[in-house]
């Protein structure tokens, strides 16, 4: 009922009044922060998420998950009752042995977190983290892990986790999208990331994700044609939202409200973006921690820019670095990649932390799936792709640091204690949003849809505060 005279309100001040666009932008605008109260389960631990996706499947073996049975039996076959009958990506059929782990690990922070030498900059970060060493995926190759991870389901088209957030809860700033995915790429094998990642699928589209370029003109045809001046700009859009208004006052699509509100967000973010990109307000020491270059494209520049992001209210920021696919010559990609991300990553949750960010910024690292305890050889020694046990980490908003979630199997190949479904991390997510996982449904094709699917997910109680 309360959803059917919303409708009919808003249908009878668009009929019944001179459709004024600045009031019908807001209206339009401000819909996400009004579910916001309505979908507020509990007191929230996080504003905002920042999701750090390292992808391509990082190695757990050589970065968060120790296995000293693993190094004592290097070089030997692997124990065929770990492997039978279960999903190899490019291993199967071949001969399988068992593979080391490639880097020294060392326990670090008061906690003693067990952390690999490939992650120096980590290592100052062990008592901020909670390590989840226990996660399992369902989907074995890059693209439909990925689609799995973002929207809890391999079916394509189903709204990511960063548009169910922005459509919970809104965004907190009115010149910026709710939800902004950055990219970048250093490492073995970029694999390509599609804007169907950051889809909002049946959800309203306004809801879906902006992606921001790293270089270059942050988004594509923000500026102005040569002679349009800005007030000519406010003319043309005014005049083409009241046209839209006007045919929406009759047939009510949530589509045209979408087309409202992205000419009025466009227009806003002619202002608001060079602001945000313009990083001559950051001192010298910021960038230097974070190892920035602005304009460069880089992972370093992408955090920084997700720091400025979260400080204007930007609700669901999605960062992705390209080139974990680690299927040979480990140790040098390893050493790129960590190169390339370990620093900044540190250097975010610190400037998060010094401007008093942290505690209500939740920040999510990993990747889309773990690598194989077994050798691969292509290129010299790496690993292949691997779903039944791997790491990430949470931090932030609401996470207890310094702790370590479950565990795999003496060799690294299956998780066995306290076991961890992609789909409850994003119960997990949720919570600390104040957003309950089972209460948060959209009527879709006869069925309740929500992030979580219909299994059962349970939220990681004992990582938070």
């Amino acid at each position: 009922m309360n959803d059917l005279t919303n409708l009919l309100s808003r249908r009878t001040f668009l009929s019944h009044t001179g459709v004024g666009l600045g009031s019908v932008a807001l209206s339009s605008l401000m819909q996400g922060n009004v579910q916001a109260d309505a979908l507020a389960h509990h007191a929230a631990k996080a504003k905002r998420v920042i999701f750090l996706c390292m992808a391509g499947g990082p190695s757990h073996l050589e970065t968060f998950d120790y296995r000293p049975k693993l190094a004592e039996m290097d070089g030997q076959p692997m124990p065929e009752s770990f492997t039978a009958g279960q999903p190899i990506a490019q291993l199967q059929g071949k001969e399988l042995k068992c593979q080391g782990p490639l880097a020294k690990f060392g326990r670090y922070g008061q906690s003693g977190q067990e952390i690999s030498d490939f992650l120096p900059w980590h290592h100052k970060l062990a008592d901020d983290i909670a390590i989840i060493r226990s996660m399992v995926t369902e989907q074995i190759n890059h693209d439909p892990a990925h689609t799995f991870m973002n929207t809890g389901t391999a079916i394509s088209g189903r709204p990511s986790m960063g548009s169910w957030v922005n459509y919970g809860l809104g965004s907190e700033s009115s010149d910026l999208p709710g939800f902004v995915v950055m990219t970048s790429v250093g490492g073995r094998n970029p694999q390509p990331i599609a804007s169907r990642q950051w889809d909002a699928g049946f959800l309203p589209s306004r809801y879906q994700g902006v992606e921001l370029n790293a270089s270059g003109d942050p988004v594509h045809y923000l500026s102005n044609p040569p002679g349009v001046t800005s007030s000519q700009q406010r003319q043309l859009i005014d005049a083409v939202n009241k046209l839209n208004a006007h045919r929406n006052s009759a047939v009510s699509n949530p589509e045209i409200n979408t087309r409202i509100a992205a000419y009025e967000m466009a227009f806003r973010m002619q202002s608001s973006v060079p602001e945000l990109v313009d990083m001559s307000d950051e001192p010298q020491y910021i960038l230097d921690m974070y190892g920035a270059v602005p304009g460069d494209g880089s992972y370093a520049s992408n955090c920084l820019m997700a720091r400025r992001l979260a400080e204007r209210g930007v609700r669901f920021i999605h960062l992705y670095h390209r080139g974990w696919d680690h299927h040979g010559d480990l140790v040098r990609y390893m050493n790129i990649c960590c190169g390339l991300t370990d620093k900044p990553t540190w250097a975010l949750l610190t400037d998060l932390k010094q401007r008093g960010m942290l505690d209500d910024t939740l920040i999510i690292w990993g990747g889309e799936f773990g690598r194989t305890p077994m050798f691969q050889g292509k290129g010299g020694i790496g690993r292949d792709h691997h779903i039944k046990g791997f790491s990430m980490w949470m931090a932030g908003g609401g996470v207890k640091g310094g702790v370590t979630h479950g565990s795999t199997d003496d060799l690294g190949y299956n998780a066995v204690e306290d076991v961890v479904h992609v789909r409850d991390l994003h119960a997990t997510m949720l919570h600390l949003l104040g957003i309950d996982h089972r209460r948060f449904s959209v009527p879709y094709q006869g069925l309740d849809m929500r992030l979580t699917g219909v299994e059962e997910s349970r939220v990681l109680q004992n990582i938070l505060v």
